[in-house]
């Protein structure tokens, strides 16, 4: 019988092997923009977490993290809605996903969009629909639920982290909204 790396009892790196393959591979991730949808179908509101930086000033982000080994796309984007939204979120994901958009976040500022000082990485960007409660878990502070048009203003799209405001913008062209 053949033996998978399942087969072993360690099958993620320590801290230490996982810093090195950082700077080293590209890093799979997915990234979600939550929705509210309207009883016409329509997009109304879309939710942008509030985090507390590491430099002590706040910032906004998507929803989202890493993949995990042998874990599938969807499990990865159910895990990170329940981290970030909380559990009884309730997301919605179709039976046949596919991202809106493929974002590459470079450790070195000013060569992409997307910073991301840690590692490359490279993220796979869904809209979400969320019909139940959200209650942000994690670091997040809150969730704030803006109208489409409330998420272009200056003040928000300046609060955004790591260039997230583009993957934002990306969402909204897909969804049909003038950006």
């Amino acid at each position: 019988m053949t033996r998978t790396a399942l087969d072993f009892d360690e099958n993620w790196f320590d801290d230490a092997e996982f810093a090195q393959l950082r700077r080293r591979l590209p890093i799979p991730y997915v990234n979600a923009i939550p929705v509210r949808v309207g009883e016409s179908g329509d997009v109304e509101r879309i939710g942008l977490l509030l985090r507390s930086l590491d430099d002590g000033t706040l910032g906004r982000e998507v929803v989202g993290g890493r993949i995990r080994f042998h874990e599938s796309i969807r499990s990865a984007l159910m895990r990170h809605a329940e981290n970030d939204l909380g559990p009884m979120a309730l997301p919605v994901i179709p039976p046949a996903i596919a991202p809106f958009h493929i974002a590459e976040y470079f450790p070195t500022e000013g060569s992409s969009l997307l910073h991301d000082p840690r590692q490359h990485a490279i993220s796979m960007c869904f809209i979400l629909e969320v019909r139940g409660e959200c209650t942000p878990r994690a670091d997040a502070l809150s969730l704030d639920w803006l109208t489409p048009e409330e998420t272009l203003r200056s003040d928000i799209v300046g609060e955004m982290c790591h260039g997230q405001e583009h993957i934002l913008r990306y969402a909204l062209a897909h969804m049909g909204f003038a950006i």
